[in-house]
């Protein structure tokens, strides 16, 4: 059976195309979704800046299906989450980093 690994994955994307009842909503509600509000949470941190153009998300995710599931995994959170929104965006792209491959290493003493 497979470990369970911990994965840190922020989803990056542009807003496109939208309209000016779209753009009002992001604008009032931008504070709260500022970068420095953020997090890595298993439902995803939805972060974006004052100009309204890209926007990103921050997963930490647990799986043992291998970082390209992580990925899988929170771009599909991140397509169903601005979908359900209804905010037009293209160019979304996962970075994914395999946070538990710290006690991976053998020169971190164990207690």
């Amino acid at each position: 059976m497979d470990t369970e690994r911990v994965y840190r994955v922020t989803v990056r994307g542009r807003f496109a195309a939208l309209d000016d009842t779209k753009r009002s909503f992001l604008k009032r509600t931008q504070p709260e979704h500022d970068l420095f509000k953020s997090a890595f949470t298993p439902e995803g941190t939805f972060t974006f800046d004052e100009r309204i153009q890209f926007f990103n998300f921050r997963y930490e995710l647990r799986t043992a299906e291998g970082d390209a599931a992580a990925g899988a995994m929170a771009l599909a959170e991140t397509t169903n989450f601005l979908s359900t929104l209804g905010l037009p965006h293209k160019g979304l792209k996962a970075d994914v980093v395999d946070v538990s491959a710290i006690w991976d290493d053998p020169r971190i003493a164990r207690s």
